[in-house]
């Protein structure tokens, strides 16, 4: 992270390399959608909260909104208590015509500047970014890459960092010999430097940590509870929505600032294919060493 921050990668031979890498952790992602959707979408109503929760996070309806109500939702739907089912969502689908509205419509102009156009570079306090980790590691719903669109929400749309650097910081962690959620603390070290790297990382391990060894008992019983499962499940529906819905934005923009449209399709094309052929654990970091290669030769 400090050697990232150091070099000044913009137009050099590293920063070709990252281009190149750029459309293979589109494809990771990608990947893992499809992975995790087919260990949570089990039936028709995970699929709906699912999609649905995807279409309104594209509007740009906050996830604390969508979660809990997808939660909800399908707890409501497993006891039979459908109706009400259907008004929350009617609530969530109202929710995202106001948010696509205020983007969009009337409230355009005074509303998107404040979050859109931020240039990377503001920094939150040691606390925001603490917070930020532990709230991510909360809600990190069946592995690393569920964590992806809750701290974009945080460094991205608040400006300590571009997608293009967040990508790369998915890059960087998927060559290294540790999880891939360790990307966490490159997001720390733009926000705050080594003291928010620290801080970072340990408010998103925190949880595991702290449930695994203090909890495990009381989280059990909270599991076997069918209720409370059964709104986990609504949740985890809506998380995968919301991957879902941060890779399709991710995407655009990275494509869009690409140099030409062929080859970092290419890369993406094949990235992904690889995915899908070879199952060794060591499969994603030569796919993004390929691809870095791939954009020190076309980039």
């Amino acid at each position: 992270s400090w050697l990232y921050l150091e070099m000044d990668i913009t137009k050099t031979l590293v920063g070709a390399i990252f281009l190149g890498m750029q459309p293979a952790v589109i494809a990771l992602i990608v990947r893992a959608v499809h992975r995790i959707g087919g260990h949570v979408l089990l039936n028709r109503w995970l699929w709906i909260l699912g999609i649905l929760s995807a279409l309104v996070s594209l509007v740009g309806t906050p996830f604390w909104i969508t979660l809990p109500i997808a939660g909800v939702v399908y707890g409501l739907v497993a006891q039979k208590q459908t109706r009400w089912a259907y008004v929350l969502i009617s609530s969530l689908i109202s929710a995202g015509f106001y948010s696509a509205w205020t983007i969009y419509g009337g409230g355009f102009q005074s509303a998107a500047p404040a979050v859109h156009v931020l240039a990377a570079g503001v920094k939150p306090t040691l606390l925001e970014l603490f917070f930020s980790g532990l709230r991510a590691g909360l809600l990190t719903f069946g592995g690393a890459y569920t964590v992806i669109p809750f701290l974009r929400a945080d460094a991205v749309d608040h400006g300590w960092m571009t997608d293009a650097q967040f990508l790369d910081g998915l890059a960087l962690s998927g060559i290294l010999p540790a999880p891939l959620i360790i990307f966490s603390t490159f997001v720390g070290y733009f926000g705050g430097g080594p003291l928010g790297a620290f801080v970072m990382t340990t408010g998103i391990f925190l949880p595991a940590f702290s449930f695994s060894i203090f909890f495990h008992d009381q989280l059990e019983r909270l599991i076997d509870n069918k209720k409370n499962r059964f709104f986990l499940e609504g949740v985890s529906a809506a998380v995968v929505g919301l991957i879902a819905a941060t890779t399709l934005d991710l995407g655009y923009k990275t494509f869009l600032n690409m140099p030409g449209i062929i080859f970092p399709v290419a890369i993406f094309a094949v990235s992904l294919t690889a995915l899908y052929i070879f199952k060794a654990k060591t499969t994603i970091l030569w796919i993004i060493l390929a691809s870095g290669v791939a954009g020190f030769l076309l980039f």
